[in-house]
């Protein structure tokens, strides 16, 4: 009776250990892992088998979810000797089994194309029946900082306090910032208050041996990038020079407008007595005489001035010439007479010296044409 039951035991223990010897996953691998977006990743699950594990070989990998009240995302699965990567629309294409048969102990997953959104917590399930065996592993899918800018901010004066900027707008922190100079003494001004976390030098009272070539570094756990910066600092502006220029600009422009108003209303003034001094001449220049009126008027006055001109002596000459008092008409000057009249019978002329004698003076007689007008 006691062997039977001594071989009992044996018997339970022996069962005992084969089942603690089952499936085991093996992997000793960190189970946290940082990388950087775009590079590739292999998360470590490797497993043995044990005699009893007789079952069907399952492998599942998801994607546990950070908040208890949403369902785990499943990546990929092999099952019945084929693998299912098409369960996680986001990681399609990008998630493969690294062993092309995982039967033979290699369960670990390849992620290819990391972006930020794929950080989280993997794990991986291996099942054959009665062994079930499970790994955990943290992924950190960190971003590259970008090419930061550089920049000074306010005057670059000498005796002025100069701010230099360094900002990368992409990058998973924690970002730092590290600044130096590339030309001269290589080395910041004596004044100058670096900010790694911010980015930011404070370069105080600047003189000119600041002036130079600075360069600033942003940096994380998968990588780096830098920019240049060339500080020129200048002398503080001539105020007085640059206000006094103003005055004379402003000068100039007042001078240049009086002399336009000037020009403009002298122009207009000149122009107003032009046009009063032809208004007057119009009024004062005579309407045009017909030509039968002047032909009259030359014929009558030129009786006056021979009447006028005439001594007493010759009066009675005179009065026996005929008289041109007749204004000539039209018809007379179309068709003038066929012989010209005979001048009137002269009765007996004086002499020269008696005339003289007598106390006359000797006038010229002006000539007159056939109308009468004197020549």
């Amino acid at each position: 009776m006691e062997p039977t039951a001594t071989r009992l035991c044996c018997l339970l223990l022996g069962l005992m250990a084969g089942l603690s010897s089952g499936l085991e996953i093996t992997s000793t691998t960190p189970t946290t892992i940082e990388k950087a977006s775009g590079q590739s990743v292999k998360l470590d699950c490797q497993f043995s088998l044990a005699p009893i594990d007789s079952g069907p070989l399952d492998i599942e990998w998801s994607l546990r979810a950070s908040d208890n009240q949403k369902e785990d995302k499943v990546v990929i699965m092999y099952a019945g000797d084929r693998a299912y990567d098409d369960y996680y629309a986001p990681m399609k294409g990008r998630a493969h089994f690294n062993s092309a048969d995982p039967k033979n102990g290699d369960a670990s997953l390849l992620l290819t194309g990391l972006q930020a959104a794929d950080t989280g917590t993997y794990q991986c399930k291996v099942k054959k029946a009665p062994g079930i065996g499970t790994r955990k592993l943290l992924l950190t899918v960190m971003v590259k900082p970008s090419k930061p800018q550089c920049y000074a901010e306010g005057p670059t004066e000498q005796g002025k306090d100069i701010m230099l900027k360094c900002v990368s707008r992409e990058g998973t922190n924690p970002l730092q910032y590290n600044w130096d100079k590339t030309s001269d003494s290589k080395l910041l001004p004596a004044s100058a208050v670096m900010d790694p976390l911010a980015g930011t030098v404070n370069v105080r009272n600047a003189s000119s041996t600041a002036s130079g070539t600075y360069r600033c570094t942003a940096t994380n756990r998968v990588g780096s990038e830098e920019c240049i910066l060339q500080l020129n600092v200048t002398p503080p502006p001539n105020t007085a020079g640059i206000i006094a220029g103003v005055i004379i600009t402003v000068l100039l422009i007042l001078l240049i407008i009086a002399i336009i108003l000037f020009c403009c209303c002298r122009a207009r003034h000149r122009k107003k007595y032009e046009k009063e001094i032809c208004n007057e001449i119009r009024e004062d220049v005579p309407p045009p005489k017909s030509r039968v009126s002047t032909a009259r008027s030359f014929t009558v006055g030129s009786q006056r001035s021979s009447l006028g001109s005439m001594s007493p002596s010759n009066l009675h000459e005179y009065a026996l010439k005929p008289q041109y008092d007749k204004i000539p008409s039209t018809e007379d000057y179309e068709h003038p007479p066929s012989h010209a009249p005979l001048p009137p019978t002269a009765g007996p002329r004086m002499a020269g010296p008696n005339l003289s004698r007598m106390g006359a003076i000797p006038v010229m007689i002006p000539a007159q044409n056939r109308d009468g007008s004197i020549v």
